[in-house]
């Protein structure tokens, strides 16, 4: 049986904020649905993305800011961070860390620049939404066998 993550809730405090802030990067807006009774659902999708993310009043007990560990994936980390950039999020520099294999929590063994050769799957950059909650672009050039 087929399993697809499509939907991802990020936690925040102010919805348009949050609504404003991705629309400026460029995230398509799939809906913004309110009830009377404070209930309220924004859906947005970043550019080719299959999963899209939730945020909103009502749709989740968690605190804003404390979703982390979000992945975009792209296929050239330079230009995605630029674009980022340009739209208005503050962007980390490149990044790899310094085992060559995954980043470490927070900054620790952070080291500047892209991967060595370009690694596909090594080099990384990151930024937060307004509330905190955080983003991480990660270069994927050739996926491994089985994707």
């Amino acid at each position: 049986m087929d399993m697809k993550l499509e939907v991802v809730v990020v936690p925040v405090a102010d919805v348009d904020r949050a609504k404003d802030f991705y629309k400026a990067l460029g995230w398509r807006e799939d809906a913004d649905f309110a009830a009377g009774d404070g209930f309220r659902v924004v859906q947005v999708t970043p550019p080719g993305s299959g999963c899209s993310v939730v945020f909103g009043s009502g749709i989740t007990s968690a605190a804003p800011g404390s979703m982390q560990g979000l992945y975009l994936i792209v296929d050239d980390i330079e230009a995605a961070r630029s674009e980022l950039i340009d739209c208005g999020a503050d962007v980390s520099e490149v990044f790899h860390d310094e085992g060559g294999v995954w980043h470490h929590a927070g900054t620790e063994g952070r080291v500047s620049g892209p991967a060595p050769d370009r690694k596909s799957y090594g080099s990384f950059a990151s930024f937060s939404d307004p509330d905190g909650n955080g983003w991480m672009l990660q270069e994927v050039t050739t996926r491994l066998p089985g994707r």
